[in-house]
C-alpha cells in the first residue's frame, strides 16, 4: 500500500470542541484502492450529514475517514492501520479535544478495535462485521453504542451482541440496540439510525441531554443508550 488515506474535515463556526469520524464500510479482503463513488462511502454520508448538523452549534468537526484500500486482509487489519494514523492526526491539528468514532460494517470493527486509543470518548458501530471471536480491546474509556439490523444478511447480529455481552464483562459500557426489521444499510430505518448515531456521540462527549429520534420521544431508546441500558429493541 503506497500513499495516505483520505481525510475529509468539516469545520464548524467558532471554537472545536470534538470531532466525530466517520468510517466506512468494505470486503474482508481486497488490496484496490478505495473510491469516493463507491457505495460503501456513498452510504456514510448522510450519517455526516446528522452530525454536522446536530453537532455544528455545539462545536463538533466531522471527519470523513477514506480508507486506503477495500479490503480487511487478514492479518494486515489494514483499516485499523488506518484509522490509528488518522487518529494521530486528528490530535496533532485538535489537540485536547475528545474524539468520537462512527463505522459501519468493516468500519464498524475497526473502530471497535481503536477505541482502546485515549483519546476516544464514544463509539457508535453500525452494523458492525464482528467475526466470532473478535477480541475485546481495553475500551473501558469509551461509551459505545452497536446497532444491529435484525434482517441483516452481510454481518451478523448475534457476534455483534455476543460482543458487547464480553466487553461489557471487560468492563466496557456497551448498549446494544437490535433495530427491527433493518438490513445491513440500515436504510428501511435510516433516519432513526442517523438520529441514534449523532444524538448518542454528542451525549457521550459533552454529557448532553438526549433529544428525540424520529421513533419516538428521549426516553425511549437514546437516553437509554446513554444511560448505559445494555440491550434495547426499536
Amino acid at each position: 500500500m503506497s500513499g495516505d488515506p483520505g481525510l475529509r474535515i468539516h469545520r464548524p463556526r467558532g471554537e472545536i470542541r470534538g470531532v466525530a469520524v466517520v468510517l466506512h464500510g468494505g470486503r474482508s479482503e481486497s488490496s484496490l484502492p478505495v473510491r469516493p463513488s463507491q457505495v460503501a462511502v456513498l452510504r456514510m454520508i448522510p450519517f455526516d450529514r446528522a452530525l454536522r448538523h446536530a453537532g455544528a452549534r455545539h462545536g463538533l468537526a466531522v471527519v470523513r475517514l477514506l480508507f486506503r484500500v477495500r479490503g480487511w486482509n487478514g492479518r494486515l487489519e489494514s483499516p485499523v492501520h488506518d484509522a490509528r494514523w488518522a487518529l494521530d492526526r486528528i490530535r496533532d491539528r485538535f489537540p485536547a479535544v475528545p474524539i468520537a468514532l462512527l463505522g459501519h460494517s468493516m468500519g464498524g470493527r475497526a473502530a471497535l478495535r481503536v477505541a482502546d486509543d485515549e483519546s476516544v470518548t464514544a463509539v457508535v458501530a453500525v452494523a458492525p462485521w464482528l467475526p466470532a471471536g473478535e477480541p475485546v480491546n481495553d475500551v473501558e474509556g469509551a461509551r459505545i453504542l452497536i446497532m444491529h439490523g435484525t434482517r441483516d444478511r452481510m454481518t451478523d447480529p448475534r457476534t455483534s451482541a455476543a460482543w458487547a455481552v464480553r466487553a461489557r464483562a471487560a468492563g466496557a459500557q456497551v448498549s446494544y440496540v437490535s433495530v427491527r426489521g433493518a438490513r445491513h444499510a440500515m436504510l428501511r430505518r435510516a433516519r432513526l439510525a442517523h438520529d441514534l448515531a449523532s444524538g448518542f456521540i454528542l451525549g457521550a462527549l459533552w454529557d448532553m441531554p438526549a433529544a428525540g429520534t424520529a421513533d419516538g420521544p428521549a426516553t425511549n431508546p437514546l437516553r437509554r443508550a446513554l444511560a448505559g441500558e445494555p440491550s434495547l429493541v426499536v
